[in-house]
Order: C-alpha cells, then structure tokens, then sequence
C-alpha cells in the first residue's frame, strides 16, 4: 500500500474513533439527561398527586363543613358525593358513597324528604323548591341543578338542601305582627271614629238644648226638659272622657291600686239606688243581694275600682236588657268575693265573648251599630280586677241573657275596725254645716262662678283669689277663713306652693284641693303639700259637701 493510501485509512480510523467517542459521550449525556428527565416527571407526577389529594381534601373538608345537605347523583341515582353527616339530617337519612339515593328509605318506618333528582334528569332545568316535613317537623329548600357532559346531556344532578325553619318561623312571626299591626291600626281608626261620635253627640245636645233654653215663653215643663237633657249628655261626655282618661293612666302605667276598708254591701246598696230610676224607665225588674252580713262585708281593697267595675257591668246590662230583669249581688267563694251581674238582655255570641274585653273592640263596630258607647268599658273593668288579683269572664247566649262574673280577694277586716269605721261614719251623717267664710282660688272664671252658687246655701262669704300669690294673702289677711277650695294650676304660683306657704302661718285652715288634672300622684302631692283633702273636676255637690263636712267636723267648726 501507498503512503498516501495508508495516510488515508490513518486518517479515517481517527474519524471513527473520533465518532465513536462522540456517540459514546452524547449516549451518556442523553442517558443523563433521560434520568434527570424521568427523575423531574416523576417529581411533578408526584407534586402533582399531592396537590391533587390537597385540593380532593380540601373540597371534602368543605363539602362535609357545609350544613346544608349536598348529595352528587349520577343518571343511575348511584350517590358520587355526600355529606351526609351534616347536622341538618342529623335525624334523617345517611347517603354513603355508591349506595342508591332511594336505598336509604326503604328500610325507614317513615318517609323523609321527597328528592327531586328524577325532575331535573328529565327536563334538564334547575329545580327550587320549598317543603314541610311533618316527621322532623323542619322546613326544608332544596336546589337542586344538572351538569352536563360535551354532548349537552345530563350526567350528574348536585341537589343542596338547606334547614329554612327558624326563617319560616321568623317570616311567620313579621306575617303575625304584621297582621296585628294592621288589626291595631284599623281598631284605632274605629276607635277615633266612635270617640268622635260619642263626643259630638252629647256636645250637640248640650249646646242645642242650651241655645233653646234662651228662646222666650218657655214653659217650666219645657225648661225642665231641656235642663235634663242637657245634664244627661254631659254625664254621657264625661264618662267618655273619664273612659279615655283611665285607658291611658293604665296603659302609662300611671293608675295605682288604693286599698282601704270597704264595706261592700253599702258598695252595693248605693250602686242599686243610683241604678234603680234610670232601670224602671225601661220597665224592667231590678234586684241585688248582699250574701253576707255587715260585720262579714267590710274587707280591704280599692273603693273606687270595685264600684267603677260594677257600674261598668250595670251599665251594660241595663244598655242591652229591653225586657225582663237585671240582678247583681255576690257570694263568698273561699277566699274570693265573687260578683255578678245578670240580665235577660239580647246575649253575646260565643265568638265575641272574649273580644269584647279587648280595647277599643265592641260587639257591633260598623256605623250601624244599635248602641252607644265608646268600647273602653270591659276593657277598663277586666284591668282594674287584675289589679285587685281577681278574674272576670262572661257566660251568655244570643237571645237569653248574659251573666258577667268577677272575683276580688276576701281581705276581711277586723271587728274592731269595723265598728271604728260604722262610728266615724254616723258621726259624719249628723254633722250639719254652718255658714262659711270661703276662699275660692280659681283662675277661671266659669269655674269660679259655678263654685260660688254650689257654696251660696253653706257659706256667709266668698273671697275670689286668681292666682297663688293673691291666695296666700287673702289667707294672710283674713285669719277668720274657714275654708280654701284651691285650684293647683293656676299662673305666677300653683296651688301647691300657695298651700305650703299658707300652712307656715295657718295650720288650722281647712284647703281641699281641686283641679281638672285627675292623675295619680296629683292628690298624694297636694296632700304632702298641706291640703286636708282633693277633688277633681267636674265637681260633684254631693262629694264636696261630704268632704267639707268630713272635715269641719274634724276641726270642730262646723
């Protein structure tokens, strides 16, 4: 062989080893970069799989937290997800993994909650729905929404029920309020509108008959008619107001119970005598009994509220008794007074026989109503027997009658009291009243006027004092007073200081305090201020006199 040719194969043996240690290196590179390769896909595969069990651990802790129950259904009803132990089936039903969704209730006594899977795997469209499960007794949402494949077909249903009770409950308590707010607010309209009916009615009257009582040539049997009728629409405005007075020292919390000796059989009496004319009117039959003995009838409790209850229910009866009798009296019940109050009047029906205690209700509401009155009666009367720790209730039947029945606790009186109370009493019916030097502290001029002609047959003298300055000198000026019918509000001074500033030079003097404001609080002030005694106005003749000769007799100068 040539030099040159072996030069050649020199040269191309070089080039394959060459080669060859390059294929050998890159074998080995790419072999690495293999491993290194496979050594990072598994490490991702890995992280992967991990973050993988996070985010399946993650949405299962979510899943199970909720407390709404959700259930995943595939179009077999096989269950894919659950969190069946959400407290809101806590006492229903378990749905575990791969079981049928309607397993769960074969085996159950009763029936749970109706599934509406099948609804939304037919139509394909949401379902929203609202039930009430009698066996839990819980009121249930359900959502219940599809999942689609590509294909636009229905391959999973995900239904989330959710516990609506304490909303349904909430939503049923506003409805209630709601309700009552409205019932409320349509009773008071009725209830201004009978207040204006019964204010103007007896106002027409009162002016009416006074305007005809100026025309001349009237006959006395024509004046005297005229007077009546203005005196019975007057009590009738004044027992309005003293009705809307009471419901409002009630309702403010302001009426207090007074308890004191009462001799009940005399509550009765007197409440039958001043009943008895307006009774026979009508033509009917009136009676009362008194079950126990005057020794047995004196017990402890508010004079005023057992009468006002008792002319409530006598009212009433005589309003609603055409024909027949009215009977009212009481009996010893244990330790209860038991009241009644009978007629054969036009009865109540069952369905009213509650409602008509309420305020502001009546019987008959509409504008066509057959009687008058403002409403406020029963209610007034079944307050005060709460007060004084008793009940009151009705028994009656449309067309026969009505018995109304209240209880007072038999809070007896000692024998010893009782005579106290019986001398006291006759001593007071005995005494006469002299003639008077009078004060009246009066800043109107009406009312002045009226007091000095109730006085004009028991007093010599009447001084006029306008406001509390003028009375404490008047009183100054004339120690030979008898008497001071003081007025509380007045201008430049009220009646309560003018009391306490008289009684720093005058303790004998007898001040009865009077005023139109008849709240609680009002006589317990005037008395601490120095008044022997109160009244309120409209004055009653006959309380005024009791209580000057109540008083005179105790200060001896009558």
């Amino acid at each position: 062989m040539s030099r040159k040719g072996m030069g050649k194969k020199g040269t191309l043996n070089e080039l394959i080893t060459a080669n060859k240690e390059v294929a050998d290196e890159l074998v080995i590179a790419n072999k690495e970069n293999a491993d290194e390769l496979i050594v990072a896909n598994i490490g991702k595969a890995k992280h992967a799989a991990e973050e993988l069990e996070k985010s399946e651990m993650l949405l299962k802790s979510v899943f199970n937290s909720s407390e709404n129950l959700i259930l995943v259904v595939d179009r077999d009803l096989r269950v894919l997800m659950s969190n069946w132990k959400s407290p809101i089936y806590a006492d229903c039903t378990e749905f575990p993994i791969g079981s049928h969704c309607y397993e769960a209730f074969i085996h159950r006594d009763t029936p749970c909650e109706p599934c509406h899977v099948f609804g939304v795997f037919k139509t394909g469209k949401p379902i929203h729905a609202e039930y009430y499960n009698q066996y839990t007794k819980l009121f249930k949402e359900v959502n219940a929404n599809p999942i689609f494949d590509n294909n636009n077909n229905v391959t999973m249903v995900v239904e989330n029920v959710r516990d609506i009770t304490e909303h349904k409950q909430a939503e049923s308590e506003l409805i209630k309020a709601k309700e009552k707010a409205e019932e409320s607010d349509r009773l008071k309209s009725a209830f201004l509108t009978n207040m204006s009916h019964e204010i103007r009615t007896p106002m027409n009257g009162i002016l009416g008959f006074a305007e005809l009582l100026k025309e001349p040539n009237l006959t006395s049997d024509e004046q005297q008619d005229y007077i009546q009728t203005i005196q019975i629409s007057g009590a009738r405005m004044l027992n309005t107001i003293n009705n809307i007075v009471d419901v409002s020292k009630i309702e403010s919390g302001l009426m207090k119970v007074d308890m004191k000796e009462t001799d009940i059989n005399e509550k009765i009496e007197f409440t039958y005598k001043f009943f008895k004319p307006e009774v026979e009117i009508k033509g009917l039959q009136f009676l009362f009994k008194n079950s126990l003995p005057t020794k047995e009838a004196c017990i402890k409790t508010d004079n005023e509220k057992v009468y006002a209850i008792l002319t409530n229910l006598v009212k009433n009866a005589i309003k609603f008794t055409y024909e027949g009798s009215i009977e009212f009296g009481y009996e010893k019940k244990g330790e209860y007074l038991e009241f009644f109050v009978k007629d054969t009047g036009v009865g109540i029906p069952k369905n009213q026989t509650e409602l008509i205690f309420e305020r502001f209700r009546q019987g008959s509401e509409s504008h066509y109503r057959g009687y008058e009155g403002s409403g406020l009666g029963l209610s007034i009367a079944r307050s005060y027997v709460k007060m004084l720790g008793g009940e009151i209730w009705v028994e009656s039947e449309k067309g026969i009658g009505s018995t109304f029945y209240f209880t007072i606790p038999y809070n007896a009186v000692s024998e010893e009291k009782i005579e106290l109370i019986n001398a006291v009493s006759a001593e007071h019916k005995e005494v006469e009243i002299k003639n008077l030097k009078v004060l009246i502290v009066e800043d109107d001029e009406i009312s002045y006027s009226l007091l000095t002609r109730t006085l004009q047959k028991i007093s010599y003298k009447v001084l006029h004092a306008i406001t509390g300055v003028e009375a404490v000198e008047a009183c100054r000026n004339n120690p030979d007073l008898d008497l001071v019918l003081m007025d509380i509000r007045m201008p430049v001074m009220d009646g309560n200081e003018a009391t306490r500033q008289i009684r720093q030079f005058n303790r004998d003097i007898i001040i009865i305090a009077q005023t139109a404001y008849a709240f609680p609080g009002d006589s317990e002030k005037a008395i601490e201020a120095g008044c022997n005694d109160y009244i309120s106005k409209p004055i009653n003749k006959t309380l005024l006199y009791e209580l000057i000769k109540k008083h005179c007799n105790k200060s001896k100068i009558c």
